[in-house]
């Protein structure tokens, strides 16, 4: 008998950490406190640090590089310098910015691409400001002509409620700035500020454009529990914080209900929290069977997660590594060779097959 336990013991451990048989991790370069990433090209990365520097990386040399830039942010908290986005010749950045007297908001500025300086101007910012250093968001997404981007509650709950203040929703602006024509305007009875696509949202900090069927997804980080992937739907309501999405209150109350009729539905559910970060519908050749899978990264849980969505009746998760390299705050797939890399805890670490 003591030999089936030991032998069914054996079986579930090395099964449940096959992931160190199957990838192999690098560790490139040493980092503080990086929070966002993009390629520029096929041999580098820029990254912002929360605490307010942008570098850009060769991954080929480990060769790490400072652009200095003149973006007015406020190191507070969970806010600093957060997302950062490259496309055609531009850089786009979403940051906490300091809006005088410890109010800050979550704001994006654009800058034409110059290794030496970038000089951004805002085309967006959260309104009102806000003394509180949490729940900022935020990623950004380009998506032909528009950018998607997700600005956090900052801690105020209802504010989410509101469509006629920014915090806690899916705002989209085409790339100058300009607001769409088509953004909703006025729903349920309520005006809506002609920046916001979608209201509800807690903190999101995973947001993605996926290249197989040209939809946004969102990953939002709950309280206590609720943390949930789903898709930016415009004009709908994710319900925080009339919604707990399965999770409490720090103080152990319960918020309200996973969902009822009238709201948004998220895709897939957490609970209890694995603090859900960043987000990547992956497209590449080095885990080609990965192919339109969600990837879903954690600070809490130190994991990567897989989902495969396609039939919403039936999500299929697998946990593809847990505590191996730190919280993830990033994940960006290479263009060309589809290796994964991640932004975590101090480092920038690569990923592919052993």
């Amino acid at each position: 008998m003591k030999k089936f336990f030991f032998l069914i013991f054996f079986i579930l451990f090395f099964s449940s950490n096959s992931f160190s048989q199957d990838y192999n991790f690098k560790k490139l370069v040493k980092l503080d406190g990086p929070w966002g990433s993009s390629f520029l090209n096929d041999s580098e990365l820029i990254v912002t640090e929360k605490s307010g520097k942008i570098k850009i990386i060769d991954v080929n040399l480990n060769k790490v590089s400072n652009i200095k830039h003149n973006l007015n942010f406020l190191d507070y908290g969970q806010g600093g310098l957060l997302d950062i986005l490259f496309e055609d010749g531009f850089i786009y950045v979403s940051y906490s910015e300091n809006r005088g007297n410890w109010k800050s908001s979550t704001s994006i500025a654009k800058a034409k691409f110059d290794k030496k300086e970038l000089n951004f101007k805002n085309i967006f910012r959260a309104e009102p400001p806000i003394d509180s250093g949490y729940h900022f968001g935020s990623r950004l997404a380009i998506k032909g002509d528009y950018i998607y981007a997700s600005a956090g509650e900052r801690g105020q709950g209802m504010i989410a409620q509101d469509p006629t203040k920014h915090p806690g929703s899916i705002i989209r602006i085409h790339k100058d700035g300009n607001i769409p024509k088509d953004n909703p305007k006025f729903v349920g009875g309520k005006n809506w500020l002609p920046e916001i696509y979608q209201i509800g949202i807690r903190n999101p900090q995973g947001l993605t454009l996926s290249p197989f069927d040209g939809k946004i997804y969102i990953s939002n980080h709950g309280a206590k529990g609720g943390d949930w992937f789903g898709e930016a739907k415009k004009g709908e309501n994710y319900g925080w914080k009339i919604l707990g999405w399965g999770g409490k209150n720090y103080s152990g109350t319960k918020i309200g209900p996973k969902w009822k009729p009238g709201f948004t539905k998220a895709i897939h559910y957490w609970v209890p929290s694995i603090a859900t970060s960043a987000i990547t519908i992956y497209k590449g050749d080095e885990f080609k069977e990965w192919n339109g899978h969600a990837l879903i990264t954690s600070l809490k849980d130190q994991s990567l997660r897989k989902l495969v969505f396609d039939d919403l009746s039936n999500i299929e998760e697998t946990i593809i590594f847990k505590n191996k390299i730190g919280r993830i705050r990033d994940i960006q797939v290479h263009p060309i060779n589809g290796k994964i890399y991640f932004l975590a805890d101090d480092k920038l670490w690569m990923m592919k097959k052993s």
